[in-house]
């Protein structure tokens, strides 16, 4: 299954090749964020010359859009992103610095998607499953033996922070290594409102994105069929093995309300998948891909909900009154 129609170029222009080049610094660059997607609007609409990073992006002004005709009061952050027009159609504060969640598994996903084997089999680790008995995790225990890909679903479906860690520590030895990699991709792709510290989104006040900058690690996902396939499964079985070798078999269903049956998406909208994520700091978040009736995608993202039902109504409403 293909996510996306076209694939997307995305080269970089002289601008931001400056500001990767000088992350040296890096208290400096995030302080001056805004410059490489105010770049981006630029040589987009005026300059042909210097327009690869931009051409095939959604990119726009820093004002908000269509927030008077929802209730975006329960929202700190949301925005629609038309992929097929490059148009950003609904824009609620979508470069304020806002906490991600666990959609920051949308980045380790496309980091271990580019670099892995998913045949590769992973053995977790004591530090992947000594969470917090709150946690979101996918029950694994130390010495379980489990493939890439069986990871892969239960960090997108099971939004499980054992895999988070397990997979960090497969692709950059700890999670600290993984963090610096997450950094380095999120600037080559622009996103640089943001700055990670671990791999699963678990509160850390240095830990942060925006609206847009999730659109931008996304909309660098769908590219992947192997990341549509993990957003778009409803369940799924994953056999694996125990420290000891005895076999072990989990059914895993998708955190997302759309494919459970507990929100319906508005009429006309097909639900392809996305991330939810969930933390008192960063409230109810959901990054999402849809079709139109058109046939078009539509990337939309809710952050910071005041609630699971507002976040749903809200996705509801800048998806019918901005995704056609």
């Amino acid at each position: 299954m293909k996510c996306i129609n076209k694939i997307l170029a995305v080269l970089l222009v002289p601008a931001l090749a400056l500001t990767i080049a000088g992350c040296g610094g890096e208290e400096t660059e995030l302080a001056n964020r805004y410059n490489v997607q105010q770049t981006a609007y630029q040589t987009k609409h005026t300059d042909s010359s210097n327009s690869f990073f931009a051409e095939e992006l959604c990119v726009g002004g820093s004002e908000n859009l269509g927030t008077d005709t929802t209730d975006s009061q329960v929202a700190a952050g949301a925005g629609v992103f038309h992929t097929a027009t490059g148009e950003i159609t609904y824009a609620q504060n979508i470069y304020d610095k806002l906490y991600p969640a666990s959609t920051t598994k949308i980045l380790t996903a496309y980091l271990a998607l580019k670099e892995g084997n998913l045949n590769d089999v992973i053995t977790v680790s004591e530090n992947a499953v000594d969470l917090d008995s709150d946690s979101s995790t996918c029950g694994l225990l130390a010495g379980d033996k489990m493939t890439l890909q069986d990871l892969l679903y239960g960090l997108i479906m099971r939004s499980g922070n054992d895999a988070a860690i397990a997979i960090a520590e497969y692709l950059s030895g700890d999670t600290e290594s993984f963090a610096v990699k997450m950094n380095e991709e999120a600037r080559m792709l622009g996103a640089t409102n943001s700055h990670f510290v671990n791999p699963h989104g678990l509160p850390d006040e240095d830990h942060y994105t925006s609206v847009y900058d999730l659109y931008l690690l996304f909309n660098a996902a769908i590219k992947d069929d192997t990341f549509c396939d993990l957003i778009n499964t409803t369940s799924y079985t994953v056999n694996y093995t125990h420290a000891d070798g005895s076999e072990a078999t989990q059914e895993w269903s998708s955190t997302n309300r759309y494919f459970s049956g507990e929100a319906d998406a508005p009429d006309n909208f097909t639900v392809i998948g996305g991330k939810t994520g969930t933390t008192g700091d960063a409230g109810f978040c959901l990054v999402l891909l849809t079709e139109n009736a058109a046939g078009e995608q539509i990337i939309s993202i809710v952050l910071k909900a005041d609630g699971r039902s507002n976040l749903y109504l809200l996705m509801n409403q800048i998806l019918s009154g901005y995704g056609n």
